[in-house]
């Protein structure tokens, strides 16, 4: 392999194999590694799985349609070409991460993705080289869909775009963070050799946004659920768009966080097909498509692969077209929200950008008069000539002359010197080796904040907005946050403050920026926005911003929630309507249009899903809001926080043939596959811990219907009703607990992810052990979470309940049987399902059950004294019942399973609707 490399400066793959196991390796210097492999087993050997994994090395195969299916086995994180070229470019990082290009590169990208996803985000070289993947392979397809070809052309050339300005296509491929493969020392060979497996595909005809299936192939799924990464499909997308756009001709689009372009895509479609069906000549078309389809986005990765989307969306036969004009992609990298409203960049005349670098350079300041923008194409090409001019060889410190620029793009008189003084600061930078990505700067940069002003706003805007949640967003940004979102209403502070997230103020902000009067939006959003309450103020519509007032009227929503397979890791929904006067605003909000139905796959265009979905009138926004609730609701509090379990749950040790004496148990750490870093990966404690402080806990998997499982043991530092911290005096009376807990705290102090809490107030947060002291008598815990709600009467006064139930006491046994009926009914964990908050399934039922009205026991009302006497009667017969040790999830299903088959669950239900609905 040595000798071939250095015979043809290509970069070769060495195969090692018997015939059943298949090695490949490739070079590291001067060391051949192992990179992937594969083994065909004995009996029924996969021979499709060694093609795949063979043609991943030899890429022999040609026009390979670019389905999700062949575009996840060749090229996506589990195909051979994937780990190799990943191992490339991985050595390739490593040996020049020290190199001042790849440094700053590498710094503007971090910044731009911390701003983007806050605390998601985790600055990772592993991260940044997989984005350069992507990037160069996306650099490569944008070739591809022009029909260009890739295997006959410099590397230089496919990663800085200069064919596309010789097209005359601007705004696809520029200079950007992840070109720094070419200014290393083997990343030319490295770029032919991913151009030569990515030109396997076909890529002339595509019909939706395949580089959201090629980010979601390389990029691996727990590092986009990390970021909250997901993307709409495209049906949705494509559904939203016909609803939308309404007149595609008349109407400017804007999609302020495009993500890789799926919005786009349609929207450019359905103007293109109008303006066809509309006769319009194609040169117009294409030369007025970037002012009526734009897109923006904070992330740099999610605008280049816009930026290939919307040229796929064209399409290669209008590209190739002899008639089509030059054309700018309008995909830009922006701050769609303004976190830091930077109006700075615009003075009364004119956009000013300063590229100085750190206090050892002079500002720099690149200046371009305010009017030149509202021609975005023609701003373009102006700026991308320019740095093309800068970046020619001359004698250094020499400024070339601008006239022949000036007179081909008729820049007028008065605009030429400012355009000669930046002109020679963009030289200087070149010359001090500064130039890097400015011109890339100031074409993205000024673009949200000129699309903001009064003549630029668009009349429609549409999108799936960051769900980027308040606790995940770093301190900085909430800061902002915080004071946007009071500005306009939308705060609501108190304990669901950290259940806030950014969508709501996105939408707000960006209707407020960039929407016209009666300009319209449509929205993919957590579905909480319809009826939780910290989303009260996104509904008003009303937007009290000192600056500009804003409101707006909901004119459609779509709950879907009920669709199967779920669409995002959260449950979703699409808030439509429209800008409208002050003096119009009403506080009315349609009722939501529940879609249930389990969809086709794959299911790309809305025509193959419709016929899937069942569509009904739901109820009112914000039901759940505003009925008053059931008296229980200030009862019920949630179990203490007995985590990380490692450093309380135990289970008992042999304490060998002397024993311990009384009083005392051998104990070491309960581990469970549920743990999680770093707590999973720490060695047991193990001590001997006086008996008394060894505690039965009740978890959410105690509890099943009408029924409590054993507890599980913790070491719990309780005496009565005091509770112990590592320097109470008394602790020191108690050898074999002051012993587990000195060691406890020092790995808690060692690994916990906050200073605030001590481990004693990590136990007692928020005061919920020290609340269930001393312990009541009779107490009804229900689960946190689930698929069905599930409760039970708890007797023994020992028991400590875990922050995975809640519980009350209750006043006696009638009591507790008449709510266990209530609750354990199947009806109430269908009434209580809409208003769950949302996760894969509606599984956190909190307190969310008490928005229903739900009354106190009354023992002179017959209904409750029915219910109470059914209720009575279940729990007697799931006593009796025999369960063996198959896990709690099997154990409900067994017991609702018999309560179903029982007579008295009719009467439950008939008694519990007349209650509650």
């Amino acid at each position: 392999m040595r000798s071939r490399n250095q015979q043809t400066g290509q970069r070769y793959v060495g195969i090692l194999t018997d015939g059943a196991h298949w090695h490949a390796y490739h070079l590291r210097g001067a060391t051949l590694n192992l990179v992937t492999s594969h083994t065909l087993a004995t009996r029924d050997p996969d021979g499709l799985g060694l093609f795949y994994w063979l043609e991943g090395v030899l890429a022999t195969r040609q026009h390979i349609p670019p389905t999700p299916t062949e575009i996840g086995q060749l090229l996506g994180a589990s195909s051979t070409s994937y780990a190799l070229d990943r191992a490339t470019l991985a050595d390739l990082y490593h040996e020049n991460a020290d190199t001042a290009t790849v440094q700053l590169k590498r710094k503007l990208w971090a910044d731009l993705l911390k701003s983007a996803l806050g605390t998601q985000f985790v600055d990772d070289d592993n991260l940044f080289i997989e984005h350069t993947l992507l990037m160069n392979s996306a650099d490569i397809i944008a070739h591809l869909v022009v029909g260009l070809d890739v295997m006959d052309m410099e590397p230089a050339t496919l990663l800085t775009g200069q064919r596309f300005e010789q097209a005359g296509i601007l705004g696809v491929v520029e200079q950007d963070f992840f070109d720094w493969t070419i200014e290393v020392s083997g990343g030319a060979q490295f770029v032919q050799s991913l151009a030569r497996r990515v030109a396997r595909f076909d890529w002339s005809h595509v019909d939706h946004d395949i580089l959201k299936v090629l980010y979601e192939s390389i990029i691996g799924a727990d590092t986009r659920k990390r970021m909250g990464e997901y993307y709409t499909p495209d049906w949705l997308a494509e559904h939203i768009v016909e609803t939308a756009v309404t007149r595609p001709l008349q109407q400017r689009t804007l999609d302020p966080a495009c993500g890789s372009g799926t919005f786009l895509f349609h929207a450019v479609r359905r103007y293109l097909n109008a303006a066809e069906q509309a006769g319009e000549t194609l040169d117009i078309a294409l030369s007025q498509l970037p002012r009526q389809v734009i897109g923006v986005d904070l992330h740099p990765v999610a605008v280049a692969l816009a930026r290939v989307t919307y040229l796929l969306a064209i399409g290669r036969h209008r590209l190739t077209d002899p008639r089509r004009g030059p054309i700018t992609i309008p995909v830009y990298l922006g701050d769609s929200i303004q976190w830091r409203e930077q109006l700075d960049l615009f003075t009364e005349d004119h956009l000013k950008i300063n590229a100085g670098h750190g206090a050892s350079y002079l500002d720099d300041l690149l200046r371009f008069p305010q009017h030149l923008l509202d021609d975005p194409d023609h701003f373009d090409r102006l700026v991308a000539n320019l740095a093309n001019l800068a970046a020619k060889p001359r004698d250094k410190n020499t400024v070339p002359s601008l006239t022949a620029l000036f007179r081909r793009m008729a820049i007028p008189s008065d605009d030429q010197p400012m355009i000669r003084e930046t002109f020679a600061a963009m030289c200087r930078l070149h010359d001090e080796s500064r130039n890097h990505i400015w011109s890339y700067y100031i074409r993205n940069l000024a673009r949200p904040i000129w699309l903001a002003m009064p003549e630029n706003r668009v009349d429609v805007l549409i999108g799936n907005p960051p769900w980027l949640s308040y606790r995940h967003m770093p301190i900085d940004m909430q800061t902002i946050f915080k004071k946007l979102s009071r500005d306009r209403g939308l705060w609501h502070g108190g304990q669901v403050a950290t259940h806030q997230d950014l969508s709501a103020l996105f939408v707000a902000r960006t209707i407020q920026l960039y929407l016209n009067a009666g300009g319209s939006f449509a929205f993919v959003l957590p579905n909480a926005v319809l009826d939780r309450d910290y989303f009260a103020g996104f509904r008003s519509g009303w937007y009290d911003d000192a600056a500009e007032p804003t409101a707006v009227t909901f004119t459609e929503t779509w709950d879907l929630r009920k669709l199967r397979p779920h669409l995002f890791l959260r449950g979703s929904c699409v808030v439509m309507g429209n800008r409208i006067p002050l003096t119009r605003h009403r506080k009315t909000a349609p009722a939501a249009e529940v879609w249930s139905g389990h969809l086709p796959q794959p299911a790309r265009s809305w025509r193959s899903v419709a016929q899937h979905i069942s569509r009904h009138r739901g109820d009112h926004h914000g039901k759940a809001s505003t009925t008053t609730g059931s008296p229980y609701g200030p009862r019920f509090t949630q179990g203490a926080t007995i985590v990380p379990r490692a450093l309380f749950f135990v289970e008992t040790e042999s304490s060998g043939p002397l024993g311990l004496g009384g009083g005392r148990r051998a104990v070491r750490s309960a581990r469970s596959s549920y743990e999680k870093f770093p707590w999973k990966d720490l060695p047991r404690l193990e001590g001997v811990v006086e008996t008394e402080f060894i505690r039965p806990v009740l978890l959410g998997e105690s509890v099943l219907p009408y029924r409590v499982l054993g507890a599980r043991d913790a070491v719990v530092p309780l005496v009565g009703s005091q509770l112990f911290s590592a320097e109470s005096p008394e602790l020191d009376y108690y050898p074999g607990l002051a012993d587990w807990w000195h060691r406890a705290e020092s790995v808690w102090n060692e690994h916990r992810s906050t200073t605030r809490l001590t481990l004693i107030e990590q136990l007692d947060f928020r005061g919920k052990l020290t609340a269930q002291l001393p312990t009541p008598p009779l107490r009804l815990a229900y689960g946190k979470s689930g698929m069905h709600v599930t409760a039970a009467i708890i007797t023994d006064p020992y028991a400590v309940i875990d922050h995975t139930l809640y519980w009350a006491t209750i006043t006696s046994t009638h009591e507790g049987h008449y709510l266990s009926a209530i609750l354990n009914s199947p009806v109430i964990t269908d009434l209580v399902r809409p208003l769950m908050s949302y996760g894969k399934d509606e599984r956190h039922i909190d307190k969310h059950l008490w928005k229903l009205p739900i009354p106190l026991y009354d023992s002179t009302n017959p209904d409750h004294r029915l219910l109470a006497n059914l209720g009575q009667q279940q729990h007697a017969l799931v006593a009796k019942m025999t369960l063996d040790q198959q896990n709690f999830i099997t154990l409900r299903r067994h017991v609702r399973t018999e309560l179903g088959k029982h007579p008295t669950t009719a009467d439950v239900a008939r008694l519990v609707e007349g209650l509650v609905r």
